[in-house]
């Protein structure tokens, strides 16, 4: 994630935005409760992927920057590679094997951002395209989420280093509730479908207690005015009244609005990676149509596509539309004429 040009996006009162570094290790901070709370429910994993994540990203982040003959204190110090590590590790599942990370991250640091020209340049979510390749590249270690467990699985060594045999992997798995809901069967109405427990235990609670630390910690970023409410409140706007439209049309086979909501990734999607400056829109209109893509995006997906969550491939299609959105939302200055669409005045 960068947020290079936050400095260029202002508020209605024209506040006068921190430097990066400030910026992204405020966002660093608001993952937290979200990490916390994940590693509470779903183990030690959680950690070692962040750090992993984290540690890949710094090293990769600095030998690119050496390859290019550029100073890497300084931009090791924005904290951009960082923040990137944290975002891609807490959306992997946990104890991932190490080699996935690197993979991940190798896409995310060098290919989505340093081959664009590093911060500020990338036209792309970084983590999001490392999250995207390995779910395409490696469907079956991205799909092995447990269900809720020990804070210390005794499989989780052997899970880092990738040691762990084929044939154990799937009795360490749990189907989220996303997946479950959505590959029930057609003939199998929603009351039926719950009324069988389909979930381990606290599955479906652990998903919505991680989505509330999640909104907690985009609260806080909006409380410190890291981000504007523009694209969270339109994304999540979107997705509800479409979910609800299908709810509503269907409720046996549709899943509900709140259930969209707090399962899965769509309040960590809302305010921590759908809000990246960079790759997102710049103007409050762009924004809220930026936002409303993405909400509309996932629930089309969710719906009728081939994955489940589809946080990151919805960001990463109304990426492609941003250059689009800001060239004709761009506003009017005061006092000049209207301009042709797609003209500076």
């Amino acid at each position: 994630m960068s947020m290079m040009h936050a400095a260029q996006v202002t508020s209605a009162n024209a506040t006068i935005v921190p430097p990066t570094a400030h910026l992204m290790r405020w966002v660093i901070v608001a993952t937290l409760p979200g990490i916390a709370t994940m590693s509470y429910f779903f183990g030690l994993g959680v950690l070692s992927n962040v750090m992993l994540a984290a540690a890949f990203g710094l090293g990769l982040e600095a030998a690119i920057l050496r390859l290019r003959n550029r100073p890497v204190q300084v931009t090791l110090n924005d904290s951009s590679a960082l923040l990137t590590g944290v975002l891609l590790g807490v959306s992997l599942p946990p104890a991932s094997p190490w080699w996935l990370i690197g993979v991940g991250m190798i896409a995310a640091i060098i290919v989505a951002k340093q081959l664009y020209g590093g911060l500020g340049h990338n036209p792309f979510n970084p983590a999001m395209v490392g999250y995207a390749l390995l779910l395409v590249s490696f469907p079956t270690y991205m799909t092995l989420w447990p269900p809720p467990q020990e804070l210390l699985p005794e499989s989780l060594w052997a899970q880092i280093t990738g040691t762990l045999p084929a044939g154990q992997l799937d009795g360490l798995s749990g189907a989220t509730p996303l997946d479950a809901f959505k590959h029930k069967g057609e003939a199998v109405l929603a009351s039926e479908f719950w009324a069988t427990h389909p979930l381990p235990e606290d599955t479906l609670s652990a998903w919505r207690w991680v989505a509330l630390a999640w909104l907690a910690g985009g609260v806080l970023l909006l409380a410190k005015r890291i981000i504007s409410w523009h694209i969270p409140a339109a994304m999540l706007g979107s997705l509800v009244v479409l979910a609800t439209l299908f709810y509503l049309s269907d409720p046996s086979h549709f899943a509900s609005p709140l259930f969209h909501l707090l399962t899965g990734a769509t309040l960590f999607g809302a305010f921590f990676i759908a809000t990246d400056p960079v790759s997102a829109a710049t103007s409050r209109r762009g924004k809220l149509l930026y936002g409303a893509g993405i909400g509309a995006l996932i629930i089309i997906i969710r719906t009728f596509g081939g994955y489940p969550d589809a946080v990151a491939f919805a960001v990463l299609l109304m990426n492609l539309c941003v250059p689009l959105l800001d060239l004709y939302s761009v506003p009017r200055p005061t006092g000049q004429p209207k301009s042709s669409r797609g003209e500076q005045p």
